[in-house]
């Protein structure tokens, strides 16, 4: 069986290579720098691997650009989620789940937040429900990994550089490898 970083990091190479919606970086790259946004800020294991691999559910969807041309959501962020649950523990997971929630929830209380937004992702934030209403909003935010979410959020938003110089995959081994389900530390 190939073990979780090999396989993450084959997922990417392979498939990464494609862009990243309508942005000018490609997936790979957008997960680096990703990841990279993370560590910077002196995220813990958890969020650098969470930002890593938050948009696996676009490598892993067969159909993700024909449901968006035919205006539907392929909830990439809940596609990335089942996959990685059988090896990530749960806190990583939780914020590739909710990535796309917090998008929502910060358009909805952060006014200036829009602004920021790619024109991709304002097309995607349609697809997926728009902005959250007032008691959606104080709802998600209760929510265990919120905050979490929220700073992955940010940190998807800045990875779209075309000029960034980050390091590799292999850059994010042991960081993998300290939020493995401890079942499969033993193994």
């Amino acid at each position: 069986m190939e073990k979780p970083f090999d396989l993450m990091r084959d997922i990417y190479e392979n498939g990464g290579g494609q862009l990243y919606d309508a942005e000018a970086v490609t997936q790979l790259e957008h997960a680096l720098q990703s990841a990279a946004q993370a560590e910077k800020s002196g995220a813990s294991s958890h969020l650098i691997v969470a930002a890593l691999l938050h948009d696996i559910g676009h490598l892993l969807s067969g159909d993700e650009k024909g449901a968006a041309e035919r205006g539907e959501d392929a909830r990439h962020e809940s596609c990335g989620a089942a996959f990685l649950s059988r090896w990530f523990k749960d806190e990583v997971v939780d914020a590739i789940r909710h990535h796309v929630a917090a998008k929502r929830y910060l358009v909805a209380t952060e006014p200036e937040y829009a602004g920021i937004l790619s024109p991709a992702s304002v097309r995607s934030l349609e697809l997926q429900g728009g902005a959250f209403s007032q008691d959606e909003a104080e709802t998600w935010r209760r929510q265990p990994g919120a905050e979490d979410a929220v700073n992955l959020r940010r940190w998807d938003d800045a990875a779209k550089d075309v000029d960034a110089i980050v390091p590799g995959f292999e850059a994010y081994r042991q960081h993998i490898e300290n939020v493995l389900r401890p079942e499969l530390k033993e193994a």
